[in-house]
């Protein structure tokens, strides 16, 4: 469910209920920082670095609080082959222009997790032969970046195809393993039931694997849904899958779903306004849900007629919105209240005065006299002839203003 939405992207791995701090202990990775808390993970709205107009971390942070990101996506090669690359065509092991971002995210004090897979492309998990080779290419972007947090997206097509499930779940598990403190979401299709038939698939491969995610995220979009109501219902619908498949309880089953919503207009033609969003974040706290998230950062801003038409696009969000309003919930999501920007007031000009006679050289003027010179009324101090007003700081004429 998404190319454009870019791949609505799986999200951010994170845990509702440890909150603290956990730092990468695996491998040297290079330009690791301290992890942030946990939450802010569970927070990171996605955000194409590369591609869909990427707006600027860093505006975005300072409008909004903003810490964590959800950068997507990492693929296969689009030629084949078990190595990452960013959309099937920049490869993680040359790159500089995402690491450039995220150094700009990190030197602001926030952090960043990997979406892997999305709607469309190839998967590694399609290409590579087994979990141990799956995970292999997974390191590398976990060792590149310094990852605290990696998001496995798991949907169309890849999510059909058994083998490659068996593989994306087998290396979400090794690299649990192989980076103790890794946060590990596993984001999939919503449907009014829950999730679908395929989804349901890969929670039974999860299971047989003995795999447990910090998260598992549906995508209540694109299926149907109209509004806050129905995303809410497919949550708790989802809550008795989770239930039925792991043999949790209600609590322990919202301690490890996730919401993964898309801002504005849908593939499909759904609309989600920021009183969706308040709503669902309502039931997401209320319940004490592991994760909210959005597809997309690229999409948190005003359309203009230019930009859309009537049409979902993947750089503006199609409903009336200020830019990076749907920011904002991540945000409180996270346990932080977003920055309240006040837009300074515009002076209202005051309108100049209207001028007095004209100055002359050869009027004697006494104290008190009124007269304009150069567009500025100006008052007399003393008596005075042919001295210009305005001449000297010190001379006879006070300045009355502008006219």
């Amino acid at each position: 469910m998404r190319r454009l939405r870019a791949c609505l992207g799986a999200a951010a791995a994170v845990g509702l209920a440890a909150a603290g701090a956990t730092a990468l202990v695996a491998g040297s990775a290079s330009g690791a920082t301290s992890a942030l808390d946990n939450r802010w993970y569970a927070a990171a709205p996605y955000l194409m670095p590369l591609d869909n107009d990427p707006p600027d971390p860093a505006a975005i942070m300072d409008a909004t609080g903003l810490k964590a990101f959800q950068l997507a996506f990492v693929l296969a090669p689009n030629g084949g082959g078990c190595t990452p690359t960013w959309d099937g065509t920049a490869p993680v092991a040359s790159d500089t222009a995402v690491r450039s971002v995220i150094d700009t995210i990190r030197a602001k004090g926030g952090d960043v997790s990997v979406s892997i897979g999305g709607y469309g492309g190839t998967k590694l998990g399609q290409a590579c032969a087994d979990p141990a080779s799956t995970a292999a290419a997974y390191q590398q972007v976990i060792t590149k970046y310094g990852l605290h947090a990696i998001d496995f997206d798991l949907e169309e097509p890849e999510y059909e195809n058994t083998a490659a499930i068996r593989n994306e779940i087998g290396a979400a598990k090794i690299l649990q393993q192989n980076n103790p403190g890794l946060y590990v979401s596993v984001t999939t299709a919503g449907t009014a039931d829950g999730t679908g038939w395929f989804g349901k698939q890969m929670l039974l491969e999860a299971k047989a694997q003995g795999f447990t995610p910090n998260n598992f995220s549906i995508m209540p979009f694109d299926g149907g849904f109209n509004g806050a109501a129905s995303q809410t219902a497919a949550l708790t619908k989802f809550n008795g899958v989770l239930r039925s498949t792991f043999g949790w309880d209600e609590a322990t089953a919202y301690a490890h779903e996730g919401f993964s919503g898309m801002n504005g207009r849908s593939d499909t033609g759904e609309y989600f306004a920021q009183a969706d969003f308040q709503t669902v974040l309502d039931y997401a706290t209320d319940h004490h849900m592991d994760r909210f998230t959005f597809w997309s950062l690229n999409r948190d801003r005003q359309c203009t007629p230019a930009d859309n038409g009537g049409r979902t696009s993947g750089t503006c969000s199609s409903v009336a919105q200020n830019a990076w309003d749907f920011a904002k919930y991540s945000v409180k999501f996270a346990g932080v209240t977003p920055p309240t920007t006040t837009p300074t007031p515009t002076p209202t000009p005051t309108a100049p005065a209207s001028c007095e006679p004209a100055w002359s050289a050869t009027t004697a003027y006494t104290a008190g006299a009124e007269v304009s010179y150069g567009k500025h009324n100006w008052k007399a101090k003393w008596w005075t002839q042919n001295e210009t007003p305005g001449a000297s700081q010190w001379g006879p004429w006070q300045d009355e203003g502008a006219c």
